[in-house]
This record gives structure tokens, C-alpha cells and sequence, in this order.
């Protein structure tokens, strides 16, 4: 995956070590399947609270509209369903 959503205005107030961690996630993401990223994600979740890093409600939105822009209704669906199933697991 480019860096390039990293520039994407929206995300200018997200601190860079916190971008920098997206992009080493959605890097190590690659190639998933969509069963296996809940618990992908769920793990680095918990290895960046352990870390002391949390991203705030407004981060995650701006995060969440970035990665959603150009892609599909369904795929954007299946983004908001694994956030809501991570919501409801934390």
C-alpha cells in the first residue's frame, strides 16, 4: 500500500507517529482475508494501548473516511462492520 493517504488533508491534525503505525499495519495486512483482519486488528489494538497509544473518536472517523474514499458501497460497508464489531468486542 502507497503512503499516499497519509497526505490526505483530513488527517493533517493525526499525529505522524500515529500515521506512521497505520502504514505499518496496512502493510502487514496485505493479502488478508476479511475474517482474518478482525483479529489482526483487534491484536495491534492492544499492542498500541499497551504502547500508550490511542487514537481519539474524531482520529478514527477521519482515519475511517480516508480508507473509505474510492472504494465501493459493499467495501465500504465491510470497513464500517469490522469497526463496529471492534467497537463492540472493546
Amino acid at each position: 500500500m502507497t503512503q499516499e493517504w497519509q497526505n490526505d488533508p483530513k488527517l493533517q491534525n493525526i499525529d505522524p507517529s500515529k500515521l506512521a503505525l497505520l502504514q505499518n499495519l496496512a502493510d502487514q495486512s496485505g493479502g488478508r482475508s476479511p475474517s482474518d483482519m478482525l483479529p489482526f486488528l483487534m491484536s495491534a489494538a492492544a499492542q498500541g494501548r499497551q504502547n500508550g497509544l490511542q487514537f481519539s473518536s474524531d482520529e478514527i472517523g477521519a482515519i475511517l473516511n480516508v480508507l473509505k474514499a474510492g472504494k465501493s458501497p459493499k467495501e465500504a460497508a465491510k470497513l464500517d462492520q469490522i469497526v463496529s464489531l471492534m467497537r463492540m468486542i472493546r
